[in-house]
C-alpha cells in the first residue's frame, strides 16, 4: 500500500508540473492533466504548494514506465551546415528515451554517500526481532529503536552499515542487524553552460553526469563534448570526455553527483572534419593531439579502398580563402601534419577498376572476372565445352585487349575449337591482363560487338583509319567486325558464323575503298575464290584492309521450299511441294485430280499475296472513311446540323466498324472450268505461288431465298 501511495504521489506531482510549467521539455499529455484535475482539492493545493517552493524542479523517472519496452526511434544525425558531414556525438541526445533516468531498484553501491532524506531499512534478528524504515532527518541522524539518534549523514553506505551492525551487536545482546537502503533522496544539481535547457534539476541521488545531461536535453552544437566539467564547492572535481564513452565504452569519468553539484558545458574546442574513405566520416572535436593520424583514429581508421597518396586538406588560409593542400598518408610526415580549426581532410577511394583480371562474358554459364596468371591461355579460361551454354559458336571468340602503354583498344579473335584440339598451339592465344573474352551463340546477330566497335571509332584518326570490316550475304551472322592484324577472308568468314547453306561457294566479291592522294575515295572490286580458300589455299586467302566488305552470293534459284494446299473434292487432298513456275494443272494432276462429286463452279482459290494486299487496302479505306466522317461531323457542328445529317454520320460510323472488323480473304477470281479445260502451261493455266490454297466443294443441295416472299 505504501508503495502504491508513493507511486500515486509521484504521478500526481508529475501531472502538476506539466500543468504549471510552460517549458516544452515538461509538457504533459491531456490524459495526465485530466487525471490531475480529478484529484481531491486538498491534495491539489498541497502539490501546488510544493511546486511553489521548487519552481525549477524537473520530474523524476516514474517507478513504472509504460514506455520502457517501446522501441527507440533512430536518431537523426546532426550535420554541419557547410560540409554536410555529421557532427560526431551530438546525435546521442536526439530521440532521447524516457527510460535513461537511473534505475532505482538496483543494489546501492558501497561508496554511496548517505544524506538527509534517505531511508535506511533495518531488520533485527534474535531476542528482539523487528523491521524498521528509518529516515535520515535534517540533523543527519536516524532514530534507531533502543539505541537513540545515530548520526549517519556524510558516511558511505558501507561505513554506515558496519557502524550500525557494531552498535547493535555491542548494545543489544543477542541481536544482529541487516542494514540496507530503502527509498533514496532526491538531490538538486545545476546544468549550466551550452546545454540545450540549462537550469536547476532535481534528480535521483544515484544519478551521474550523463543522467543530468540527458535530463537537460543534451549539449548544444556549440558546446564541448570532451570537456564537460563537474564543479563542487567552486572547484572542478571531475571532467567527462564523452568521446571516451562513445568510442571506447569507458565510463570511469561518469562520476556520481552530490547535492549542489554544477555540471558546466564549456564552448566547443577545435573542430575538424574528415570525409571519404574512412569508417566514420564526421566532424570531430580535437583535444590535446591535433595530428591527421589522431583524426583518422577518431574516424575509426581508413577503409580498405582508401587512396592514401591522394588525400587532401581543405583549409581556410590567412587571406580567408579556402585552399587545398596535398596529403600523403603513406608517410610519417603526412600522418603527423598538424590540423587547424575548420580543416576538412578528404580521403579519396581508389579507382573503381579491377586490375590483374581477365573477364569472361557472353554465351557462358559463369560470366565474370577471373584472376590473371602469367602464361595464362584461352584454354585455361575456358577448359571445355561444359563451360559454355547450349549452341555456342566455338570457331569465333572475340577478345577486347588494351595495349600498353596508352591502353589502346584492339579486337582479336580466336578459334576455340582449334585451341581445344591443340592446347598451347597458335590458336590457343596467350591472354593479357584486363582482356575481355566474349563467346557468341551461333543463332542470330551479334549486337555485343557494337561496344568494341564504338571504342574503335573513337580511336580512329586521319593517320589511322577505323579498323573495321564487313561481311554480308549468305553467312549466318552478317555484320561489321573489328579488323585484326593480318586478318584474311577466312577469318572474316569465321567471324560471320561461317557460310550459310545457300551460299555460292565458287567465288565471292570484296568491295575495297581506297583514298587516292587524300582527295577522293575510289571503290574497287576484288574477286575471291571461296572454293580454294575452303581447300586451304593460302594464296587465295586475301589479306583484308580497313572498310573491306565481303559479299557472299546466293546459289542460283535457291529458295525455301514452296507449297500449295488442296482441300475438298480432290482425290488426294493435302499440301504439296511445288517447283519454280509450276502451274495449277500440273500440281492438281499430282494430287490425282478432282473427284466425281466436285462442284467446279464453287471452287475457291486464295493467295497469301492477295490477302496481304487486301488487308492494306482495307486499312487505307478505313482511315480515309474515318477522316471523312470526322470532317463531316465538324462541319455539321459548326453549321448547326440536322437530324438527317446526324443519321448519315451514325450510319457511316456503323459501316466503318464493320469495315474495320472485316477479315481479308485473298481470293483470286477465276473461271475454274476454263482452267480445267485448258492445256497445261497455257495462258489459262495459273502459275502457283507459295501458300496458294484451292478448295473444291462437293455438290450444293441448298438454295437461299431472300426478299419479299
Amino acid at each position: 500500500m505504501r508503495h502504491m501511495m508513493r507511486l500515486f504521489g509521484s504521478v500526481a506531482a508529475t501531472l502538476l508540473l506539466g500543468v504549471l510549467l510552460a517549458s516544452p521539455s515538461l509538457a504533459q499529455t491531456a490524459a495526465q492533466i485530466e487525471a490531475f484535475q480529478s484529484l481531491p482539492a486538498g491534495q491539489q493545493q498541497q502539490l501546488m504548494r510544493q511546486y511553489r517552493q521548487s519552481p525549477t524542479v524537473v520530474q523524476e523517472q516514474p517507478l513504472e514506465d509504460p514506455a520502457a519496452d517501446a522501441p527507440r526511434v533512430a536518431p537523426t544525425p546532426v550535420r554541419d551546415a557547410e560540409t554536410g558531414l555529421p557532427m560526431f556525438g551530438y546525435d546521442l541526445f536526439e530521440g532521447v528515451p524516457s527510460t535513461f533516468a537511473p534505475v532505482t531498484d538496483i543494489p546501492v553501491p558501497v561508496d554511496f554517500m548517505v544524506g538527509v532524506g534517505d531511508m535506511v531499512s533495518v531488520q533485527l534478528f534474535g531476542k528482539v526481532p523487528g523491521n524498521f524504515m528509518l529516515v535520515v532527518n535534517r540533523d543527519g541522524a536516524i532514530n534507531f529503536p533502543e539505541l537513540g539518534p545515530i548520526h549517519v549523514s556524510g558516511m558511505t553506505f558501507d561505513e554506515m552499515r558496519r557502524m550500525l551492525q557494531e552498535r547493535v551487536s555491542q548494545q543489544m545482546i543477542g541481536v544482529t542487524a541487516s542494514i540496507t537502503m530503502g527509498e533514496l533522496r532526491s538531490i538538486r544539481i545545476f546544468v549550466l553552460g551550452d546545454a540545450r535547457q540549462p537550469g536547476s534539476y532535481t534528480v535521483s541521488s544515484l544519478s551521474t553526469i550523463t543522467n543530468a545531461l540527458f535530463a537537460s536535453g543534451g549539449v548544444k552544437r556549440i558546446g564541448s563534448l570532451r570537456n564537460i566539467q563537474l564543479r563542487r564547492n567552486g572547484q572542478t572535481v571531475a571532467t567527462l570526455d564523452l568521446y571516451d564513452l562513445l568510442l571506447r565504452g569507458d565510463t570511469s569519468g561518469d562520476v556520481r553527483l552530490q547535492p549542489g553539484d554544477v555540471i558546466f558545458i564549456p564552448q566547443v574546442g577545435t573542430q575538424v572534419g574528415i570525409s571519404g574513405a574512412v569508417l566514420r566520416p564526421a566532424v570531430y572535436e580535437l583535444k590535446g593531439e591535433r595530428s591527421v593520424d589522431y583524426l583518422v583514429r577518431l574516424a575509426g581508421g581508413l577503409s580498405p579502398e582508401a587512396y592514401l597518396q591522394g588525400a587532401q586538406i581543405a583549409r581556410i588560409s590567412p587571406y580567408q580563402e579556402r585552399v587545398l593542400e596535398d596529403l600523403d598518408l603513406r608517410t610519417a610526415e603526412g600522418r603527423s601534419r598538424a590540423l587547424r580549426m575548420g580543416d576538412v581532410v578528404r580521403v579519396p577511394s581508389i579507382l573503381d577498376r579491377v586490375e590483374n583480371i581477365v573477364r569472361l562474358e557472353g554465351h557462358v554459364w559463369r560470366a565474370g572476372n577471373v584472376e590473371f596468371r602469367p602464361g595464362m591461355r584461352l584454354t585455361d579460361l575456358i577448359p571445355s565445352i561444359a563451360d559454355l551454354q547450349d549452341m555456342p559458336d566455338t570457331n569465333y571468340v572475340l577478345i577486347r585487349r588494351e595495349l600498353p602503354p596508352d591502353r589502346r583498344v584492339i579486337g582479336k579473335s580466336a578459334d576455340l575449337a582449334e585451341a581445344w584440339r591443340n592446347p598451347g598451339g597458335p590458336a590457343d592465344l596467350q591472354l593479357m591482363p584486363r582482356d575481355q573474352v566474349r563467346v557468341f551463340s551461333i543463332a542470330g546477330e551479334r549486337p555485343d560487338v557494337a561496344e568494341i566497335l564504338n571504342q574503335l571509332r573513337l580511336q580512329a584518326s586521319l593517320d589511322e583509319p577505323l579498323p573495321i570490316v564487313r561481311v554480308g550475304g549468305r553467312v549466318r551472322s552478317p555484320g561489321t567486325y573489328p579488323l585484326e592484324p593480318d586478318m584474311r577472308v577466312s577469318d572474316l568468314l569465321r567471324a560471320g558464323g561461317a557460310l550459310a547453306e545457300s551460299a555460292y561457294v565458287a567465288d565471292a566479291e570484296v568491295t575495297r575503298y581506297e583514298v587516292v592522294n587524300g582527295e577522293y575515295r575510289e571503290i574497287g572490286l576484288i574477286s575471291v575464290n571461296l572454293a580454294a580458300i575452303r581447300d586451304g589455299d593460302t594464296t587465295a586467302d586475301l589479306l583484308l584492309q580497313p572498310y573491306d566488305f565481303l559479299n557472299v552470293r546466293e546459289v542460283t534459284d535457291w529458295r525455301d521450299q514452296e507449297t500449295v494446299t488442296f482441300r475438298g473434292e480432290v482425290r488426294f487432298p493435302g499440301t504439296y511441294p511445288i517447283r519454280k513456275d509450276e502451274t495449277l494443272l500440273s500440281a492438281l494432276a499430282r494430287a490425282g485430280g478432282l473427284t466425281e462429286r466436285a462442284h467446279v463452279n464453287g471452287a475457291i482459290f486464295t493467295r497469301v499475296q492477295l490477302r496481304e494486299r487486301e488487308a492494306r487496302q482495307l486499312k487505307q479505306l478505313s482511315e480515309r472513311m474515318e477522316a471523312d466522317l470526322a470532317a463531316l461531323a465538324l462541319q455539321e457542328s459548326q453549321s448547326g446540323g440536322d437530324d438527317q445529317a446526324a443519321e448519315a454520320i451514325a450510319a457511316g460510323r456503323t459501316m466503318l466498324g464493320e469495315l474495320s472488323s472485316a477479315t481479308p480473304v485473298g481470293r483470286l477470281a477465276m473461271d475454274f472450268s476454263r482452267v480445267l479445260a485448258a492445256q497445261p502451261g497455257s495462258e489459262d493455266d495459273i502459275i502457283l505461288q507459295d501458300g496458294d490454297v484451292l478448295m473444291v466443294p462437293g455438290p450444293m443441295q441448298s438454295v437461299t431465298v431472300l426478299g419479299e416472299v
